[in-house]
């Protein structure tokens, strides 16, 4: 690696394993020093396991990272997850936010104790990290911190799913926090981008706790996991450090998807097509205008698994 990220401080969520894990080896050898959050629970975000952080810190190696082993589903923790960043290694300059877990169930079967679980997990975290980070990176970036050409160093990764974008089978608590990751991520990108801070989203495509978790319907869903599993999370984790480099600081709002060696930028909801509506219309007619307006030109039911079922260049 170049040590293009000499000087920055990482925290990254879910660090502990899989994607997490890779992208913190990945910003480290750039040159971060890097705090690994994970409270190493198991993916349904059960039974916590405070050795599953110190092992991965243990490994990138004293110094170049430290463990914290807390959920960062609240405010208090997010913001002791960025406290400890700065104590231990003097700021903090990139957030990857990683962390999620899973409990799926089709909509009408539904536990609102599992969705409330998912949403403060996978959406709710990000945000209070989000918050509690960028505060500190402002006033770096007032102090000096980088440089004296302005604070060029904040940038903020959000690990979101194609699961959000498109929609899959009994998944309505991951992919609505995925989904509203997304979201986040744009706003957080204009609230941001006068303090130089970069906000980005990446949907990964690789092997993970969650890809061993579908269970194939049909011959199609399963091939899309045999080929999923061929696929090294490394490739995900070169893109986030490119985005954490200097070369990436000037894309911000955007969202990318990665696939092994191949790289997606995805467009962003804007309108596809305008009616102006006839006046004076009762509901029957009105939805039969739009009907006709509007054939040929709305997005099918398609899930991520059949959009992205085509072999990967790994």
């Amino acid at each position: 690696m170049t040590g293009a990220l000499d000087g920055r401080v990482a925290i990254v969520t879910g660090a502990g394993r899989g994607i997490g894990r890779e992208i913190a080896q990945v910003l480290a050898e750039a040159g971060a020093r890097v705090v690994v959050a994970d409270s190493g629970v198991s993916i349904a975000g059960a039974q916590a396991d405070p050795a599953v952080a110190k092992a991965a810190a243990t490994e990138i190696g004293a110094g170049r990272a430290v463990a914290f082993a807390e959920s960062v589903a609240s405010p208090s923790a997010a913001k002791a997850l960025v406290d400890c960043a700065v104590e231990t290694f003097g700021g903090v300059d990139l957030v990857v936010n990683n962390a999620a877990i899973l409990r799926d169930a089709f909509v009408f079967k539904a536990d609102a104790g599992d969705w409330d679980a998912v949403i403060r997990n996978n959406l709710s975290g990000p945000f209070y990290l989000t918050s509690a980070a960028s505060a500190v990176m402002r006033e770096q970036g007032k102090s000096g911190r980088g440089g004296p050409r302005g604070y060029a160093w904040g940038r903020i990764v959000n690990i979101v799913s194609s699961a959000g974008l498109y929609g899959n089978f009994g998944q309505v608590a991951y992919a609505s926090a995925k989904a509203g990751l997304f979201g986040l991520t744009r706003v957080a990108a204009m609230d941001l981008a006068r303090a130089q801070i970069a906000v980005n989203a990446v949907a990964p495509f690789a092997a993970t706790r969650v890809t061993d978790t579908i269970q194939p319907a049909n011959d199609a869903q399963r091939i899309y996991k045999e080929r999923a599993l061929k696929i090294p999370a490394r490739r995900v984790a070169e893109l986030v450090a490119a985005l954490c480099a200097p070369s990436g600081g000037k894309i911000t709002g955007q969202l990318f998807g990665v696939r092994g060696r191949e790289v997606f930028l995805f467009n962003q909801p804007r309108p596809a097509a305008t009616l102006v509506r006839d006046d004076g219309l009762d509901p029957e007619a009105l939805g039969a205008q739009v009907a006709a307006a509007f054939a040929g030109k709305t997005v099918d039911l398609s899930t991520d698994l059949e959009a992205f079922n085509s072999e990967p260049v790994v």
